[in-house]
């Protein structure tokens, strides 16, 4: 997948209702709060990271072609993340998102989009609590 995921910075730690902790992180791409699924953290602190959703990608819903060609990572109406990078269709019903070097694995929706998107930029919007941050040591 990729060799050294991405790097990201911890700018703020919290919990939600059901104990689960919750980090506010920044990259070179952009920020975004999710489900923290490792060790406890600080502020401040790095961490290379891989990025899970819980949420299909669903070609004309929550998927749609880039409105810029370069990888991205934002918070949009505080409860959604927009995935922004280029799409790889795996053939076994999923896809992968690149961005800034690292993949994303998503199950894709039906109807399943055109082979024609293969390899474009799109951006992927998805719920906050679909998407865990899931730490790692190279």
């Amino acid at each position: 997948m990729d060799d050294c995921g991405v790097l990201v910075q911890v700018e703020a730690v919290g919990k939600v209702a059901d104990g689960r902790a919750t980090v506010r992180v920044r990259s070179e791409v952009g920020a975004a709060a999710a489900f923290w699924c490792g060790g406890p953290t600080g502020v401040g602190r790095e961490h290379h990271v891989e990025w899970t959703v819980e949420e299909d990608a669903a070609w004309g819903g929550n998927t749609r072609p880039a409105t810029s060609i370069s990888p991205g990572v934002d918070e949009k109406e505080g409860d959604r993340i927009v995935f922004r990078g280029r799409l790889g269709l795996t053939g076994d019903g999923g896809a992968t998102l690149e961005v800034a070097g690292t993949h994303i694995l998503f199950d894709l929706a039906d109807p399943p989009p055109s082979t024609a998107v293969d390899g474009t930029w799109v951006e992927i919007s998805v719920e906050r609590n679909s998407v865990s941050l899931w730490p790692y040591l190279l």
